[in-house]
């Protein structure tokens, strides 16, 4: 049966020499993701168990590092396919597998090693269930009288109101900077930021919404203007000749280096704005986009675990002290295998399964605790309260959120439903993000920023990652037309 990957579609597969690898590179690449590099990892000595789960672990990081090379590999951009296979290759596998050889986690798994077993089978599943909706998503409905379906009308950038949304982001960010105190504070430490945000009166107790906000319309707005601006420059001769658009994108570049910097901002934030603005800057280049994967697991190596430099200030900061490369993989901030397992135990010990409440919370993030009293805590703070952690800044990846919600069968039907939408997401990106495509098109800024924000949304708790989504949909609804006139139309 061929793979997602071999779909000759009759509309954007063209195997030349500059959209595939050479098989002199793409072999070597395909066997040390899949073998070569689990293996060394299991190799090395520790004190962990070598039992069921051990072996689950091995098999689950070598699928994920098949799948990550077939993304590396194919001559068709997939940006949130590629995406996914990262995220599960170094949080789900790599990591999680250096954490068992070293017998050493950095978030203690408080239930029996059969739930750690089993969050780890449920991973392997729910990956299983992604790739079938790769698999389903390759058959195209046919259109009214047998033939193509007919193509929908593009979704374009509207001129007059992308402004709007730039006077929105400076309006915004200003109000962010202006709450904390001025920009100096954004380059010194999130912990700055944090005890700004507390003193500014928006995060009172367990009630996050008044945070999500403020930091939302501080950080999203500036970043999607800044995106579309960037695509405008790159992709139109006319905005290159124009000072006034030249002038409000070098403002908005400044303005991001304020708000949306790596010294301020989680360290999966600022993936996302790093893969948004690449892909932006380069929408066609198949190099580039193998280039991006394979360079990202270097970085999830050997920058990922120590880049929590700028989470603490000078007095708080511990540096890592280390002789191995397994073990800031196994000390940091890796811990979704983990909590999955904590999610399971704290299921079983009696709240059982939830049946969509947790999502609801996620849903109506912004309603706030004193109306809604029984609106649900972050699933990752719930977890961590019973295990009676002092940090409960935890992760709950989306495949615990989906089981804690809707159990087993739930959440395979749910990661068989995202493999689908990215699988289709992918084939409608690849066709709009061509050299040809209007300076406005949407879905070329869009799905890398979707594709970036995606490891947020995959480590999870979905509820601290939903205020953003809700504001960038705002965004987006507002410069959004199917309008193509010179009127509306970025030229």
């Amino acid at each position: 049966m061929p793979t997602p990957e071999e779909d000759e579609s009759r509309w954007g597969r063209v195997a030349t020499p500059r959209t595939l690898l050479s098989r002199a590179l793409s072999v070597p690449l395909a066997l040390g993701f899949t073998v070569f590099f689990p293996l060394f990892v299991a190799a090395q000595p520790g004190d962990g168990r070598h039992d069921a789960a051990y072996w689950l672990q091995l098999l689950l990081t070598m699928y994920a590092g098949a799948r990550l090379s077939a993304m590396v590999l194919t001559s068709r951009r997939k940006l949130l396919q590629g995406s996914f296979w990262l995220f599960v290759y170094m949080a789900m596998g790599v990591a999680p597998l250096a954490q068992a050889v070293l017998g050493r986690v950095p978030t203690p798994v408080v239930g029996p090693r059969s739930d750690l077993t089993l969050a780890i089978g449920l991973v392997l599943l729910g990956c299983t269930a992604f790739d079938v909706g790769v698999l389903l998503a390759r058959h195209r409905p046919a259109g009214r009288a047998g033939g193509s379906p007919k193509e929908p009308r593009p979704v374009m950038a509207h001129r007059r109101r992308l402004r709007l949304l730039t006077v929105l982001a400076f309006l915004g960010s200003a109000a962010f900077i202006a709450k904390l105190g001025g920009p100096a504070v954004f380059f010194s430490s999130r912990q700055e930021i944090i005890a700004g945000i507390q003193e500014a009166g928006v995060s009172n107790g367990d009630g996050q919404a008044g945070q999500a906000l403020l930091r939302g319309f501080g950080t999203v707005p500036a970043l999607l203007a800044l995106l579309l601006y960037t695509r405008w420059l790159i992709t139109s001769r006319f905005a290159r000749r124009k000072v006034s658009v030249i002038a409000t994108w070098a403002a908005l570049a400044v303005l991001n280096l304020i708000v949306n910097n790596p010294v301020s901002n989680p360290r999966y934030w600022f993936l996302t704005v790093l893969f948004a603005l690449l892909f932006t800057v380069f929408p066609v280049s198949a190099a580039m986009y193998r280039v991006a994967l394979s360079m990202a697991v270097v970085v999830a190596l050997l920058v990922f675990p120590f880049a929590d430099r700028f989470r603490y200030d000078e007095k708080n900061y511990k540096p890592v002290e280390t002789t191995s490369f397994l073990e800031p993989m196994a000390l940091k901030d890796y811990d979704q295998i983990g909590m999955f397992a904590n999610t399971i135990t704290f299921s079983d010990s009696g709240p059982g399964h939830f049946y969509g409440r947790q999502l609801a919370g996620s849903v109506l993030f912004a309603v706030p605790r004193s109306v809604w009293p029984g609106k649900p805590r972050d699933t990752g703070v719930m977890v961590g309260q019973w295990m009676g952690a002092v940090n409960t800044n935890l992760s709950s990846p989306i495949w615990a959120e989906l089981w804690l919600d809707f159990g087993p069968l739930g959440m395979g039907a749910g990661m068989l439903g995202i493999g689908y939408a990215a699988a289709r997401v992918d084939r409608r990106y690849a066709k709009r993000a061509t050299r040809r495509s209007a300076p406005g098109s949407l879905v070329s800024v869009v799905v890398p920023l979707v594709a970036g924000y995606s490891f947020i949304l995959l480590r999870g708790p979905l509820l601290q990652a939903s205020g953003r989504v809700a504001i960038a949909g705002l965004c987006l609804a507002l410069v959004a037309t199917y309008r193509q006139d010179k009127a509306a139309a970025l030229r």
